[in-house]
């Protein structure tokens, strides 16, 4: 194949790419508009801009709306006006993190570590108070685990659950909740005590102590906290070397992986 035809390719790719960013920060700025102005604005064919616009519909990344009518009420369809979504808008960043992190700050220096401590624990109730009833609905901390696993799923930490140890042992068993996202990690890397009372809210919501093994914010891959279930008359442990007194973070040689 000539060399002339493989370069080619990655070239369009990133002129497609560049263009629909074009379009996209336009909307950010001046939008909403429709894909004549988007075209007048850019210099480029109104083919080429509804197909930048069509692809950034698909994507959830732009909205239309009617456009308002102007004079007497004519014939055909009204004008559809584009603007940006909120994922269409963190194409561009967002300093969220940043904005947070200065704010706690803010509060540690002026209210002190207590008030810190009262944000955090205010906030994980806020975040699973909600699921409490489906959660406590059954005694049994392995049931507990898996529904609160659910919760965090619905407020974006992609959880789950799996079964460790061996139940014919009666030793070692136990569950793994392992939230695979953190929409805090960033913050919480500063400020361990939304980890803390985090940890803490579901030893409450489980009725048993939990240990956390992983947290994103420490560099693991996943934050996963040992839920530990009873087999007969013996209480099940995390696996030697992995114990932690209820509340702390230890490190884990499998970067928090699900065991």
């Amino acid at each position: 194949m000539p060399r002339a035809v493989v370069n080619a390719v990655p070239s369009q790719v990133s002129a497609e790419g560049k263009t629909r960013n074009e379009v996209a920060r336009l909307l950010l700025e001046q939008g909403p508009m429709t894909a004549v102005v988007v075209a007048e604005q850019l210099g480029i064919s109104p083919a080429a801009v509804r197909r930048h616009l069509d692809a950034l519909l698909a994507d959830g990344e732009a909205e239309t709306r009617d456009a308002p009518r102007r004079g007497p009420r004519g014939r055909g369809r009204p004008a559809k006006l584009f603007l940006l979504t909120e994922p269409g808008r963190a194409r561009f960043g967002h300093a969220y993190d940043d904005l947070a992190v200065s704010a706690i700050r803010f509060l540690a220096e002026h209210a002190g570590e207590d008030a810190v401590r009262a944000f955090a624990e205010q906030r994980i109730e806020k975040l699973v108070g909600p699921h409490r009833s489906a959660i406590t609905g059954s005694s049994d901390p392995a049931a507990r685990a898996e529904a609160l696993a659910t919760a965090l799923t619905r407020e974006g930490y992609a959880a789950s659950t799996r079964q460790v140890g061996a139940p014919a042992l009666t030793r070692n068993v136990g569950a793994q909740l392992c939230q695979h996202h953190c929409p805090v990690a960033h913050v919480a890397a500063e400020f361990p005590q939304l980890c803390e009372a985090e940890t803490e809210a579901f030893a409450e919501l489980l009725g048993t102590h939990v240990q956390r093994l992983a947290t994103i914010a420490r560099g693991d891959s996943a934050c996963t906290t040992h839920v530990p279930v009873t087999t007969g008359n013996n209480p099940a442990h995390p696996e030697p070397g992995s114990t932690v007194p209820s509340g702390r973070t230890a490190r884990i040689p499998n970067g928090g992986k699900p065991a």
